[in-house]
């Protein structure tokens, strides 16, 4: 039970990677942190998701954060110490415990939350965090420029709370402190007029954002699962994406556009190899258990546990289970549509068990089953959908198509490169179907830095972001939303704070000074946070 008020240095709104890393960071600079999560678990996309890591190629090497290859290694030490892995496994440096192909280290979700607890453990306990579950924020006191106080409610039912702090760090999926803080930001996709960004619409597009997904675990075992009809299923079954360039069919089908062609493509969950004949291998693109990693002899011999780890476990989220219909925050249908993404996710299941055709001339897979030990729920849906766009602050600096896509970066053979760099990140802009009728918007980018002015508000004094809510564009997000970068961007905002609280001054008054800027930069590097990419980010 949590007190009804109390005051600290720094207070972090949202309990996801980029949360994490901003309490840690500041944890180890010395501050007193409040850490707030909505729900029972820690971990954000990572976790309450249920998404394993998307993350760059050179990911085993370079590109991240140390703090951020630390969660990693213990990932996989997790598995080691409690898991019966095979000799060949247990001594994988590289260890993907899930094998998964599109994440280096796909892993059950609740493994990322017991690591992320054991790396915050020592401060629980010494007092100087303190870690509140299932709260989420109503209200905000601001005085003037600056955040006095955050009201919080218990998602449980209880009194609301008030936290006052010092600093405060917008850690929340859908950047929902900064419409209660009065901090100015921007959703869906800006005008091309705006940025000057080539992919760009003419007008601005407030409501048109990304797809979410609401992800479920599946295994397959012998017996029929299959569920009850869901009620509005008929609608789903009949549902065509209304996008352009047009969808190629039904939602509910193994032929979906190719992401970065936008021809057809077909998946598949029967065996085949990825990209043959039988079509992309829909199972092992988020897999989270590869019973191949398993030593029988080691098993307990027990039929449940043999059962478990055979033929693995995956997570869904696929092209068919991206919701469009609508936003689900800055609109007033979006409780509804937040409802009715997980709606498409119970069709699509509905669906693999009873209409999917089969390779045999069938159609379903009756022994498809929902895994709720996975999710940490009742019925093995994600606690939250995947959110892969949120608000973003209007920042001192907005990071866009034209500083990092290669179209765009012409001779220079390189992303821009800013003075200011807090991090450091890489992937391709990857936006998928969009709730304004966009089909994918793929393009290659460059290797690429954040900008501590991405993360500094154009006003408000005291108020940091540190997820998928700086400033960059609808586009530039693409490439900024994937766990590592979250994480950076939340471990320098976390030592931003600090040094905020310890000097007494601002992030404008940081970003301002070239000395204060190169203290900043100084204090994460000995933390290990690269702030540039080495020769390997030449094209390849």
């Amino acid at each position: 039970m949590v007190k009804s008020d109390c005051e600290c240095e720094l207070l972090v709104v949202g309990g996801g990677l980029g949360g994490c890393a901003a309490a840690l960071a500041a944890l180890e600079a010395g501050r007193r942190v409040v850490l707030t999560e909505p729900t029972d678990w820690i971990g954000g996309q990572v976790s309450q998701q249920g998404v394993p890591p998307d993350e760059n190629r050179w990911i085993e090497s370079c590109g991240a954060a140390r703090s951020y290859a630390r969660y990693r290694s213990l990932v996989r030490g997790y598995y080691r110490e409690h898991f019966p892995l095979t000799r060949s496994a247990f001594e994988d440096a590289c260890l993907n415990p899930g094998g998964a192909w599109v994440s280096r280290i796909g892993h059950l979700p609740w493994v990322s939350v017991a690591v992320l607890q054991a790396m915050l453990a020592r401060y629980v306990a010494s007092g100087r965090l303190r870690l509140w579950h299932e709260v989420e924020p109503t209200g905000a006191e601001v005085d003037g420029d600056a955040v006095r106080a955050v009201t919080f409610r218990q998602v449980n039912g209880g009194e609301p709370f008030v936290v006052q702090a010092k600093f405060v760090i917008d850690a929340s999926e859908c950047g929902d402190l900064l419409p209660l803080a009065g901090c100015e930001y921007v959703t869906g996709f800006e005008s091309q007029s705006e940025h000057g960004e080539p992919h760009a619409p003419a007008a601005a597009q407030p409501t048109n954002m990304q797809a979410v997904t609401w992800c479920f675990a599946m295994d397959c075992a012998a017996g029929d699962h299959v569920i009850d009809r869901p009620s509005d299923y008929d609608h789903w079954r009949e549902y065509v994406p209304a996008v352009t360039p047009a969808w190629p069919g039904r939602m509910l089908s193994w032929v979906y556009s190719n992401p970065r062609t936008l021809e057809p493509c077909k998946g598949t969950v029967e065996a085949g190899e990825r990209g043959g004949e039988a079509g992309v291998r829909l199972w092992e693109y988020r897999q989270v258990l590869d019973p191949r990693i398993f030593d029988p002899a080691m098993r307990t011999g027990l039929d449940e546990v043999a059962d478990a780890l055979h033929p693995g476990i995956t997570i869904v989220n696929w092209p068919q289970n991206d919701y469009i219909v609508g936003p689900v925050f800055e609109c007033k249908d979006a409780a509804h549509h937040m409802r009715q993404a997980k709606r498409l996710s119970l069709s699509l299941f509905y669906w693999m068990q009873t209409e999917a055709p089969r390779s045999d001339g069938g159609v379903g897979y009756p022994n498809l089953r929902l895994r709720p030990d996975v999710m940490g729920t009742c019925d093995g849906f994600a606690k939250r959908p995947y959110i892969r766009e949120a608000r973003r602050i209007r920042a001192q600096l907005t990071v866009t198509e034209n500083h990092v896509a290669r179209h765009a970066r012409g001779s220079d053979a390189e992303a821009a490169r800013f003075d200011d760099s807090v991090g450091i990140g890489a992937y391709h802009l990857d936006l998928h179907p969009s709730t304004g009728g966009d089909n994918y918007i793929d393009m290659p980018s460059y290797p690429f830095q954040i900008p501590l002015r991405a993360l500094v508000p154009v006003r408000l004094r005291n108020l940091l972001p540190a997820a998928k809510n700086i400033g960059t564009t609808h586009i530039a997000n693409g490439c900024y939303r994937l766990h590592p970068v979250e994480w950076s961007i939340g471990e320098a905002a976390g030592q931003l704070a600090a040094m905020c609280v310890d000097e007494g001054v601002s992030p404008q008054a940081v970003a301002a000074s070239a000395e204060r800027v190169e203290a900043l930069q100084r204090a994460l590097t000995a933390r290990g946070v690269p702030l540039d990419w080495p020769a390997i980010r030449v094209p390849g």
